[in-house]
């Protein structure tokens, strides 16, 4: 089959087409005909290796991958269930998450996939795994955002955020979405009832209006963030810490921590989002919400398969509106 692999850890342009052989799956595993996967900040942290101690403690690998294929997120067709799969057969439309999904052909586990809702195409359905459950997570499951709370999103046109303004309006939530002026129209569109446009205005400056911030960009100082919401409000923090940093967002975390243990406001991170957690009952609770069309996704653009190294670069340029996802077959 056609795969894009990493050898070594390096820039997007280390990612190159392959024939490798096609997975194959144990008893409680399940083959999956990728249609198409999205592209995250998950992949070329993965690919960089970054930050490094994610070599020592997360599974990455330390002196190259340890997964070869790339991609996590992914949509298609169950071509093959192990003896041991009773929830999904062959033919079944599938989303979820999907370790090697920059492949015509990925194993995963059942657990880790739910059915494609029916309005979705493959390419929006690819879209939604890690996106719409890290959404999921913050806003609800960390944030327990709640009806008339203000809450305000910082990064609401990216991947994460996208799904997050239409999650907490769903809620009932009175949110702002922080984003720059292009994507205005966009962020109010999800549901946003205020917009704050970075290139204009500080959202930092606006002193305890928040019951719940969740911050997707990690651009202002834990100090800002906390004056910004109110005495008993929550910050969710989504990353943080710089590219190339031996610790990364992981540095960050460690320090919103040390600070949540001494004040009165909530400091929390979100759990990781793929493929550790309780991602099943995720899954099923955003593909819900789509079935209910309270959520959709936005897809920026779409890559082909020998041009996932493109799309890498895209995202981890930070430019990316919505999620960009590569087109497989």
């Amino acid at each position: 089959m056609k795969a894009i692999v990493q050898e070594r850890f390096g820039p997007p342009e280390t990612l190159r087409s392959a024939d490798v052989d096609r997975p194959e799956i144990r008893a409680t595993e399940v083959l999956v005909r990728v249609r198409a996967a999205a592209l995250n900040p998950y992949d070329w942290h993965m690919l960089r290796g970054d930050p490094y101690v994610a070599r020592l403690v997360g599974g990455v690998g330390l002196t190259r991958p340890k997964y070869p294929v790339a991609g996590i997120d992914a949509a298609g067709e169950v071509v093959a269930v192990g003896a041991e799969v009773r929830e999904l057969r062959p033919g079944d439309e599938v989303l979820g998450f999907c370790p090697g999904a920059f492949a015509e052909y990925a194993r995963t586990t059942a657990d880790l996939l739910v059915p494609k809702p029916s309005a979705l195409t493959f390419e929006e359905a690819a879209a939604v795994p890690m996106g719409a459950v890290t959404a999921l997570r913050g806003i609800r499951t960390v944030g327990r955002v709640r009806a008339g709370q203000r809450v305000l999103i910082n990064g609401a046109a990216g991947g994460v955020g996208t799904f997050a303004v239409q999650i907490a309006a769903a809620s009932d939530a009175e949110v702002t979405g922080v984003c720059s002026g292009r994507n205005a129209d966009l962020v109010r569109s999800l549901g946003a009832v205020h917009v704050v446009d970075y290139g204009r205005e500080d959202f930092t400056d606006r002193r305890g209006q928040y019951d719940v911030i969740l911050d997707n960009v990690g651009n202002r100082p834990l100090s800002r963030l906390r004056g910004a919401l109110t005495p008993t409000g929550v910050l969710v923090a989504n990353g943080g810490g710089s590219p190339g940093h031996v610790f990364g967002a992981m540095g960050s975390m460690l320090r919103l921590s040390a600070v949540n243990a001494v004040v009165r406001q909530r400091l929390r991170p979100i759990l990781p989002s793929a493929p550790a957690g309780p991602t099943h009952e995720d899954l099923l609770a955003v593909a819900a919400l789509i079935e209910a069309g309270q959520l959709r996704p936005v897809v920026d653009r779409a890559y082909r398969l020998e041009d996932t190294a493109e799309g890498v670069r895209h995202v981890e340029e930070g430019h990316a509106r919505g999620k960009a996802v590569v087109r497989v077959a």
